[in-house]
């Protein structure tokens, strides 16, 4: 028996970030990490969670994967494109920057160009912010994939696979709705880091929910 743990928006929390990876090794002796977007902007130590996810894995048997988050995106786009940052700087950016010492090095803004959009196992289908079911999964805009917000109520049939996101937050959320299951509970806002549980072997909804609740907000 193997396991899935999808892991929600971090916007800087380390503390909650590591906290958490240690009760998801704990729960199993290995498995996957689906870290789904987001690690950047707004909270207290954005280098320190990009450090640990571009270091990967410390205990033998795990694989981790980070999804690109429109976070990460605009940070790209701010630094290596030109044009006005200003849409970064306003939505978090600032504190990245501080974080960085007022510049983000290459590695980092290599790593996290190269990001993918999306990840899909048997039974489920890991993105940052939503799909749009009229076009197939691998023709998905970039647009979509990192800014969409479902309707609320909102489910679909996602190609006989189950949708975990993150993106739109909400502190009564980890919630599943139908067939899709939201794991961004706000933890920068004051609400918790969430991972949502997944037996590989098993379709449909998490079997539970890990929650580390951000103490300092």
């Amino acid at each position: 028996m193997t396991y899935t743990f999808a892991v929600g928006d971090i916007h800087g929390c380390v503390q909650q970030m590591n906290e958490l990876i240690e009760a998801i090794e704990f729960a199993a002796s290995a498995g996957t990490i689906v870290f789904v977007g987001d690690y950047i902007d707004r909270g207290p130590d954005s280098r320190r969670v990009v450090e640990r996810l571009m270091a990967g894995p410390q205990r033998l048997g795990w694989r981790w994967i980070a999804l690109k988050g429109n976070h990460e995106d605009m940070m790209v786009s701010a630094c290596r494109v030109v044009g006005n940052p200003t849409m970064w700087l306003v939505n978090g950016g600032e504190e990245t920057l501080l974080s960085y010492g007022g510049r983000i090095p290459d590695d980092v803004l290599d790593w996290a160009d190269a990001l993918p959009l999306y990840h899909q196992d048997e039974h489920r289908i890991y993105v940052h912010a939503g799909i749009d079911e009229t076009r197939p999964l691998s023709r998905q805009s970039e647009r979509i994939l990192l800014w969409r917000r479902p309707a609320e109520g909102e489910t679909g049939r996602y190609w006989g696979k189950h949708l975990v996101h993150g993106h739109t937050p909400s502190e009564d959320n980890p919630s599943t709705i139908g067939n899709r299951t939201n794991i961004d509970s706000a933890c920068v806002f004051g609400g918790a880091l969430t991972a949502a549980v997944f037996d590989d072997a098993v379709a449909g909804p998490p079997l539970s929910f890990l929650r580390v609740a951000n103490r300092a907000a």
